[in-house]
């Protein structure tokens, strides 16, 4: 069969196949979820062992199908994770919604190494690791979701999703949706599964089942350091607190508004968004001129900052849940300030010790920071970084001081004279992830990270130099 009827026979199954609608309260067994984390995990590992005697071309063909299925309820699934999570906004939602069923690598990933020599043929394959319990954030939670399906059945793995129970609806509805399009594309039902009710308990059921073979983890430090402990095989996506620095010699109006666009996005809840701005002393208040001409709003009123501060930080020092990924208007409202503009961020001059610019806050408020010259930058910008080793951005004409910045970051993602999301391959060259594992050092994940590589050696044969 030709590759053009196969995709046109995937389009009329997708088209065959009714999905039903996400419900509020339902009888029904929804597909794909089950009462407990056993009888869940146990569902897809029986899905796996048939799953992994079909042939490559299947799975590209359930990627495919997911690819065609999904895109559909881009909008849909959006607006439901806004309504339920209450954080960031919808239209960028929708754009990250289009960049993992567009980028998120699949079987094409799984490329095979040869050796051949005077003693024969060594192979190193790309085979299934078995189940994977993946743990998705409030954050990112179907991006996250549709990600790594794509990822981990192209690599031959069935998935048990520990959703967080902060979009729990909305997971299940893709999980759902997920279920139909792989069962319609190859046969199998429970390839993708999660529980009714997902708590930290179930998580940690999750990690102890015996028939969970990786855990990847899509989360904060302490869920991360639990699945290291657990004595599976982990990777793990932890922590970041990105800079961005800027020197004298960037393009400033470039500078300011990638760093508005990078920072705003879905109201700063990426990961990977820049979370504070050190820039040289010389340009920073150009800079954000620049900005404010970019939809940021600047906070210049010391009592208003500090009034900012206690509303948006606890008494225990973390950022409170009321104001994580909400717009900025709403912030300013909260503080008594009243813009008749759509306000894409919030912007002010702090010091480097300011709790804005220590903590990772997942609110569209951007610190600046004034710095004397670019080598006191780049050493603020590593103690801001705190060793996390997540994402940096730089803006800067100097070749010599980007390289310097991005070998003595040592982040996973460094991205140079972009926005922060041009590290996930929106507006930048490459692939996409929402799993960027940092702790456990696979970087920015892709359909390879979840397979297990394999050494088969033929000795004496298929060696013809």
């Amino acid at each position: 069969m030709q590759e053009a009827q196969l995709k046109e026979l995937i389009k009329q199954l997708i088209q065959e196949v009714t999905v039903p609608e996400m419900p509020s309260h339902s009888s029904k067994q929804q597909v794909g979820v089950f009462a407990t984390v056993d009888e869940a995990i146990v569902a897809a590992k029986a899905a796996q062992e048939k799953y992994e005697d079909l042939t490559l071309e299947v799975r590209r063909q359930v990627v495919d199908a997911i690819r065609e299925g999904m895109a559909p309820y881009i909008n849909e699934i959006a607006e439901a994770t806004f309504a339920e999570t209450g954080m960031g906004r919808v239209a960028d939602k929708i754009a990250k919604l289009q960049l993992v069923i567009d980028k998120t690598p699949g079987v094409e990933d799984l490329v095979t190494e040869v050796e051949t020599g005077d003693n024969g043929m060594t192979l190193y394959e790309l085979s299934p690791y078995g189940v994977v319990g993946a743990v998705t954030p409030s954050t990112n939670p179907v991006e996250t979701l549709i990600c790594n399906a794509i990822g981990m059945l192209a690599a031959g793995n069935a998935i048990y999703f520990s959703v967080h129970p902060g979009a729990k609806k909305v997971s299940k509805f893709a999980v759902e949706k997920l279920n139909v399009l792989v069962e319609a594309a190859c046969g199998i039902q429970n390839m993708i599964v999660t529980i009714e009710e997902p708590s930290i308990e179930a998580a940690q059921a999750m990690m102890q089942h015996p028939d969970i073979s990786l855990l990847v983890i899509t989360g904060g430090p302490g869920v991360v350091h639990q699945a290291m402990t657990s004595g599976k095989k982990t990777i793990g996506a932890g922590a970041g607190n990105p800079p961005a620095i800027v020197d004298e010699t960037a393009n400033i109006e470039k500078a300011a508004k990638d760093i508005v666009f990078g920072a705003a996005f879905d109201n700063n809840i990426l990961c990977i968004a820049e979370k504070s701005v050190i820039a040289v002393a010389d340009i920073a208040d150009y800079l954000i001129h620049q900005m404010e001409k970019n939809g940021a709003y600047y906070l210049e009123d010391d009592q208003l900052i500090e009034k900012l501060v206690a509303l948006t930080i606890m008494e225990n020092g973390q950022p409170s849940r009321n104001f994580i990924g909400k717009n900025a208007n709403e912030i300013l409202r909260a503080v008594g300030v009243f813009v008749d503009f759509d306000v894409r961020l919030i912007v002010m001059k702090t010091t480097k010790e300011h709790p804005f610019v220590k903590k990772e806050m997942l609110m569209p408020i951007l610190p600046v920071v004034a710095v004397k010259d670019f080598e006191e930058a780049l050493a603020t910008a590593l103690e801001v970084e705190q060793k996390l080793h997540h994402t940096a951005t730089m803006h800067s004409q100097n070749i010599g001081r980007l390289n310097k910045a991005a070998k003595k970051m040592q982040t996973s993602i460094f991205v140079k004279n972009g926005p922060s999301y041009a590290g996930l391959g929106f507006g930048g060259e490459g692939t996409t992830t929402f799993t960027i594992a940092t702790p456990t050092g696979e970087c920015t994940t892709t359909a390879r990270t979840f397979a297990r590589r394999r050494r088969c050696v033929l000795t004496d044969g298929f060696s013809i130099r």
